[in-house]
């Protein structure tokens, strides 16, 4: 794996499939709501622009609500509906990446090995910058889940937790953003 530093202006913030008739079947599903909600916090904080998808609304209902609320209030925002487990496969997905000109996607999401994980190859091939947020995302069973971040890591996937990854892109400590987001980890 190459390294790289993530900056808030190379990133963007993709929030893969939060739906309110999936998620209770989610393993760890209140830990991960707790990351979800500090990444999204954070993401918005950086001013760094999200993209939010939702698969197949119809079947699996809309981003639980209170996500939904955080991702909305910013900015720079966009829902994408799909249907492909992939992002990459949508069409217009990569075009609006392309149209953004951030090489480096901070992720996370539901499920980690399907949709998350289809993402992310997705992604690399292409030659994005990936930081997987491993909190952050989740699956109905536990093991999936970590097989998942095993091959996101070992194609070149920075996988860790949202922590790091918030505060990698905060850069130092003493600023008023660092004090705006402190009380997120507190």
């Amino acid at each position: 794996m190459k390294p790289r530093i993530f900056t808030p202006e190379k990133t963007m913030f993709l929030l893969i499939d939060v739906q309110e008739k999936l998620f209770p079947a989610i393993a760890n599903g209140e830990a991960l709501r707790g990351n979800l909600h500090r990444l999204a916090e954070a993401m918005k904080h950086l001013s760094i622009p999200t993209l939010l998808t939702e698969q197949y609304t119809k079947g699996l209902g809309d981003t639980l609500p209170a996500l939904k609320a955080i991702v909305t209030s910013t900015t720079s925002h966009r829902t994408f509906e799909k249907t492909s487990f992939s992002c990459c496969g949508e069409e217009g997905f990569l075009e609006l990446l392309d149209s953004m000109n951030r090489p480096q996607i901070v992720l996370c999401g539901i499920e980690t090995h399907i949709c998350v994980l289809s993402t992310t190859m997705g992604l690399l091939e292409r030659g994005f910058d990936v930081a997987v947020a491993a909190d952050a995302t989740g699956s109905r069973n536990p093991e999936h889940h970590q097989l998942a971040l095993d091959a996101m890591r070992q194609c070149g996937a920075l996988v860790v937790p949202v922590e790091t990854i918030v505060y990698q892109l905060v850069g130092k400590s003493g600023t008023d953003l660092f004090k705006r987001i402190l009380p997120l980890f507190k």
